[in-house]
């Protein structure tokens, strides 16, 4: 329990006194400086993990940690799922809402970008996973169970966003804090569930991650005009989403397989 407070609080720490100096334009978001300073706040998460791992196991807990990002050796229905996942849950919002409104709510991103962008992105998105699904996850599990611990990881993982709420130009900028975090919690339980079920693999976490980065505005949930964090008022494919989300995530909870053994790992 110690060792997970401990990754909280710096991972917090480092993430939000990052993030705040930005949010409150004291650094500004489009200069080389600010986009170097966020970078360092997204990678507070896998900087804490590592510091504490390195700490409590040395060099070989290290290298186990960091495994889990070239664990490629998963069958294709599974890249397939990573990739792909957010973009059904947003054609099954776009048919619904087309239902409930009668009209289509597609955004104008050009689909050809997306499998380079997620390409591009899935690299960086070590700097969370390594810590929130490699490190934070398992520990939390060991002592709740993996569903109930993705959830609370979920949450957990909306909050240190907050600070990007209030970041002008962000696409989070005024939007609901409390929609937001239903969704997270949501694709915490997502990431859980491929976490398990592909033996311990960040690397299939870190391309879902970077494929609902860079696929979810097919279908966008943006409020325009949003102006209040701390409100319910989302859009109707805001809310849509988060109801998909869920659906799938309390299937997924349903079936949480529990998390294999930590392979040893191997002398040199």
């Amino acid at each position: 329990m110690g060792s997970l407070i401990a990754f909280f609080l710096i991972t917090f720490a480092i993430a939000w006194a990052c993030f705040i100096p930005v949010a409150a334009n004291l650094i500004p978001y489009h200069s080389p400086q600010g986009g170097a300073v966020i970078l360092i706040g997204v990678f507070a998460p896998s900087i804490s993990a590592l510091l504490l791992t390195a700490r409590a196991e040395g060099r070989r807990g290290v290298r186990e940690l960091v495994s889990g990002i070239g664990r490629w050796r998963v069958a294709g229905r599974w890249y397939v799922f990573a990739a792909t996942y957010v973009i059904v849950v947003k054609l099954i919002v776009a048919v619904v809402h087309r239902v409930i409104s009668g009209t289509w709510h597609f955004g104008t991103l050009p689909l050809y970008v997306i499998p380079f962008a997620i390409a591009i992105s899935t690299p960086v998105q070590a700097g969370e996973e390594l810590g929130w699904r490699g490190y934070a996850l398992p520990r939390m599990a060991l002592g709740m169970g993996l569903g109930p611990a993705s959830v609370l990881l979920g949450v957990i993982w909306a909050l240190w966003h907050l600070p990007l709420f209030f970041l002008r130009d962000a696409d989070t900028y005024g939007q609901s804090f409390f929609h937001y975090t239903l969704q997270v919690a949501a694709l915490s339980v997502t990431l859980a569930w491929l976490y398990a079920k592909t033996g311990r693999s960040l690397l299939l976490c870190m391309l879902l991650h970077a494929a609902v980065n860079n696929s979810k505005d097919i279908v966008p949930s943006v409020t325009p005009g949003a102006m209040n964090t701390f409100t319910l008022r989302a859009s109707l494919v805001a809310w849509l989403t988060v109801a998909v989300l869920w659906v799938f995530a309390i299937l997924f909870l349903a079936r949480m397989p529990a998390l294999e053994p930590r392979r040893p790992e191997r002398s040199p």
